[in-house]
């Protein structure tokens, strides 16, 4: 279902909107007792699906959150309009980075991303809607940046956080696998993005499970 929410913060009328499109349009409603919050590196990186105001106010105060990355990109949605008024009243850096979940990642925003990451105020939270695929891609190229390896960036890409290796969202999986056939350990990975990466190659190979895909894409209805 589309938003119903028409980008109005300034009256009763147009926040309740908001709510009730963030709620049950957006599925908020499952966010408020699930919250997908976890560690990437300590004390500097975070992971989370779409945090409620709420749970914003209290990464803040808990972890000391400086810096919010929204993976999901501008959206006309509630969940979006309330989530960034809550970090422009927290005083938090805030940065839209949208990635896809079934498609290969793009190589320009991986280096965008680099450049988020040179620069932003830690600790800094990453979330998508659910917190599984796309905070897992954007969580792995943090280790990788961080100097890790490839079987370490694939450990944010888990079961644990509701990803499923075997749809479509298996190719952010096979991308990091790409890497450690194809370079890891004599190329460093942000030279082998810009120089050898080919996202058309990456996804013509690439073959997921149809199940895993229904189950993935219907029943437990990610984005």
């Amino acid at each position: 279902m589309d938003s119903i929410f028409k980008g109005d913060l300034g009256s009763a009328k147009g926040r309740t909107v908001a709510w009730i499109d963030s709620l049950f349009i957006d599925h908020a409603v499952l966010r408020l007792i699930w919250s997908n919050l976890a560690t990437v590196i300590p004390n500097k990186i975070y992971r989370s699906n779409h945090p409620t105001p709420f749970r914003l106010r209290l990464m803040v105060r808990r972890l000391g959150i400086r810096t919010v990355i929204n993976l999901r990109g501008k959206t006309q949605s509630g969940s979006d309009a309330l989530s960034r008024e809550a970090a422009r009243e927290l005083g938090l850096q805030f940065h839209d980075m949208a990635f896809e979940s079934r498609g290969a990642p793009h190589k320009d925003r991986i280096m965008r991303l680099h450049g988020i990451y040179t620069s932003m105020p830690t600790p800094v939270v990453m979330h998508c809607k659910s917190g599984a695929d796309r905070a897992g891609l954007a969580s792995g190229l943090m280790v990788m940046f961080e100097g890790g390896t490839a079987a370490d960036a694939l450990k944010q890409l888990s079961w644990r956080f509701g990803h499923i290796k075997q749809a479509k969202t298996g190719i952010l999986d096979a991308f990091f696998l790409r890497y450690q056939r194809e370079a890891e350990g004599r190329k460093p990975f942000l030279d082998w993005v810009r120089d050898d990466y080919d996202e058309a190659a990456l996804k013509r190979d690439f073959h997921a499970n149809g199940l895993a895909s229904f189950i993935d894409d219907w029943v437990l209805a990610h984005e």
